[in-house]
């Protein structure tokens, strides 16, 4: 191919979709003019995050999501090609549900959706970058490779942002003064404590004052030993989180997902601040399931499965098909357990759940109602005015970031 010869787009992602599996699509002066994927999707995802993944101005770079899927992205004069999503890990049915919501994906067309997105190729980050250095040497005549791909993470830094940055960076610094001699037992033993009883308010607490954690040295370099203290907390945290009554699924999941994301991380602040809100979040989703001053195994069920299903109408019948026991004998040893009904549990886990999505994103009451499972949006306003004394519209207002 000469220099001067405009090259084929479309031939391009079409192989590069056929081989990896993962959907891939052209802009063109901003405008999509080819889109291609294996898979059959109702609703592109990207879109989903379209604002932050167009904002990449770089020839080679990424777009990663808070739910730990990423998009690669080759920027060529006016043409901008995009790859994903993918994963190291696929995401799970409350993850999916949760992006058709972001995605504007019509109530009819989110199982398809869904399922389509079963379909979708996992793929570790570094193979995703390998193509993205492949097509960028092809489109613009340059050879890079892993180490000179720019971080691009506008979602995670929100996410940081609400959590404290500042603090977070100052706290979890653990690679710092290594010949100062270990003082982690202690620290430790206290942080999988919070977990272990997802203690949040105990946690941002400690937050605001705890002293360095200095570790032994376990690795040659500090982002090495940054790295590797995180993979430690990170397993640390998810055997709390176990402990503390979430399911071993998806604590391994979240787990995974915050490592790979950890591995892909260059800067000493990035990984500080994810390391703060995983631990934030192993704690955030321990507190979700503990019901009662002593919580049981039954409390912990029907609260994971809650979680699982929080996009979905949920059913005592259903529950009880899954925990293999009776409607009734489900319903009266989960308001003795707990103290109060499964149907107040229920509604008062989705109101949650509501309370953030008004919060931090700006989707229209009717599309909050119908992620939520809800038959009517008003019945979800009903619902949402009892258990926060305000209707869905008011509380927006009032709280939106």
């Amino acid at each position: 191919m000469e220099k001067t010869e405009k090259p084929d787009y479309k031939y391009l992602c079409t192989v590069i979709g056929n081989l990896s599996g993962i959907p891939i699509r052209v802009f063109e002066n901003g405008e999509l003019t080819f889109f291609y994927s294996l898979v059959r999707l109702p609703i592109d995802p990207m879109c989903a995050y379209a604002e932050g993944i167009n904002a990449i101005k770089d020839n080679v770079s990424y777009y990663a999501t808070d739910s730990h899927q990423y998009y690669g992205v080759v920027n060529s004069g006016e043409v901008k090609i995009v790859i994903g999503p993918s994963g190291q890990i696929a995401p799970n049915d409350r993850e999916l549900h949760e992006l058709a919501f972001r995605a504007d994906v019509p109530a009819d067309d989110v199982a398809d959706f869904v399922a389509g997105m079963k379909t979708v190729v996992c793929m570790p980050l570094e193979s995703v970058l390998q193509i993205l250095c492949t097509l960028n040497y092809v489109l613009n005549g340059e050879k890079k490779t892993l180490e000179d791909i720019a971080i691009y993470d506008e979602e995670q830094e929100s996410l940081f942002s609400r959590d404290s940055q500042t603090r977070a960076e100052a706290r979890f610094d653990a690679a710092d003064g290594a010949q100062a001699g270990h003082n982690t037992y202690d620290l430790e033993q206290l942080l999988m404590s919070m977990i272990r009883k997802g203690d949040t308010a105990a946690l941002r607490e400690w937050v605001s004052s705890a002293p360095a954690v200095r570790g032994g040295v376990i690795a040659p370099d500090q982002l090495r030993q940054l790295k590797n203290t995180f993979i430690v907390t990170a397993t640390l945290a998810s055997r709390a989180a176990i402990r503390g009554g979430m399911a071993q699924d998806d604590s391994f999941s979240l787990s995974d997902s915050y490592i790979q994301k950890c591995e892909s991380l260059s800067d000493p602040g990035r990984i500080t601040n994810l390391q703060y809100h995983m631990v934030l979040e192993f704690t955030q989703r321990v507190e979700r399931l503990r019901l009662g001053s002593k919580p049981t195994k039954l409390t912990a069920d029907v609260a994971n499965y809650v979680q699982r299903h929080i996009s979905e109408p949920i059913t005592a019948q259903r529950m009880a098909e899954e925990l293999f026991m009776s409607r009734p004998y489900l319903s009266k040893k989960f308001r003795e357990e707990s103290g109060q009904t499964l149907t107040d549990f229920i509604l008062k886990e989705k109101t949650e759940e509501a309370k953030r999505l008004l919060r931090y994103t700006d989707k229209p009451l009717s599309a909050v109602s119908v992620y939520l499972g809800f038959s009517s949006q008003s019945h979800f306003s009903r619902v949402f005015r009892k258990y926060t004394g305000v209707n869905p519209g008011e509380y927006r207002e009032k709280h939106q970031l």
